[in-house]
């Protein structure tokens, strides 16, 4: 029984991951005593599984995910929202505004068309249709910032282990970054010059999250970019 790369060694589909027994998780199948790649993304051997966590893959809504996304529609008692995935999110009012519908309720008073929200899926339906709430701390209309995106599959590598990768561009810029699992995020800071300096950071992780030695990498294009500024 052997692993065939080192963890989050960057593979194609067929690469056979591993020989002998071993469960088998995401973008993987076992054949012939073996576990193969079923898609490109970076392969990750972790307490007796082997799985592969995608590069391209789109967004698979969770419950409990915190997500970024815009309000495309109203409907009777709920908003429509973009999140980004294949079906899109509703927001009923009692998620909105802790509260029953009612017919004297103006929902574009609360929540118009065009404008993003920051909320968590609260459900999914049987149609596996996202449920959301913008009821809890951080959570509700954004006021402020703009929204940057990226394939949802790097926001484990944007975050880092335990909040690092984030975490030190946090120090480094002086921004406020809300991460949506979808691939949504939210950077404000305290002007133009540090917000430019997160999206450029943030599109050179999206470009290397397979390549190892990136945190060392970030570090130094931080340094770089600040000193341009000076």
């Amino acid at each position: 029984m052997s692993a065939k790369f080192e963890n989050r060694d960057l593979v194609v589909p067929g690469d056979v991951l591993f020989e002998g027994r071993i469960r088998t998780g995401d973008n993987t199948f076992r054949s012939n005593g073996h576990v193969s790649a079923s898609r490109i993304g970076l392969v990750n051997y972790n307490q007796g599984m082997v799985s592969v966590i995608s590069l391209e893959a789109g967004f698979n809504p969770l419950s409990g995910d915190l997500v970024i996304g815009e309000v495309i529609d109203i409907d009777l008692g709920r908003w429509i929202v973009d999140i980004g995935s294949s079906e899109n999110a509703f927001l009923n009012v009692q998620d909105a505004i802790d509260a029953p519908f009612r017919s004297d309720i103006v929902m574009p008073e609360i929540l118009d068309v065009g404008e993003t929200i920051i909320a968590k899926i609260v459900d999914l339906d049987r149609r596996r249709t996202p449920i959301l709430s913008i009821l809890g701390p951080s959570l509700g209309k954004v006021k402020e910032g703009f929204i940057f995106r990226i394939t949802p599959s790097k926001i484990p590598r944007l975050i880092g282990k335990k909040g690092s990768m984030v975490n030190m561009i946090l120090k480094a810029t002086g921004c406020n970054v809300v991460i949506g699992q979808n691939g949504w995020i939210l950077i404000q800071g305290r002007n133009r010059e540090n917000e430019m300096i997160v999206v450029k950071v943030i599109e050179k992780i999206e470009r290397e999250a397979h390549i190892s030695g990136l945190t060392t990498r970030v570090q130094e294009y931080l340094k770089e970019l600040k000193e341009e500024i000076k």
